[in-house]
């Protein structure tokens, strides 16, 4: 099985595009503009996870958690 790493320095358009399921997983975490590609492909394309979590009020440790509950090794 391979290792799933996220690396919270990646923009989020960088993310989403090699591994859809990272795209679900913030949307159910409240990102629902993360499904809007024109979104993704403007503000994805300078945001990362750390700077979207404290735009949307939602606290790192929830975002952090709940990629760990996925499976995912977080890097910073």
């Amino acid at each position: 099985m391979s290792e799933k790493v996220i690396n919270f320095s990646k923009t989020v358009y960088e993310l989403c595009n090699n591994n859809s399921e990272i795209a679900d997983i913030l949307k159910e975490l409240g990102f629902k503009d993360i499904t809007n590609l024109g979104m993704l492909n403007t503000a994805g394309r300078f945001m990362t996870i750390p700077k979207g979590a404290a735009m949307k009020k939602i606290p790192i440790e929830t975002i952090k958690e709940s990629f760990i509950n996925h499976g995912y090794e977080i890097k910073e």
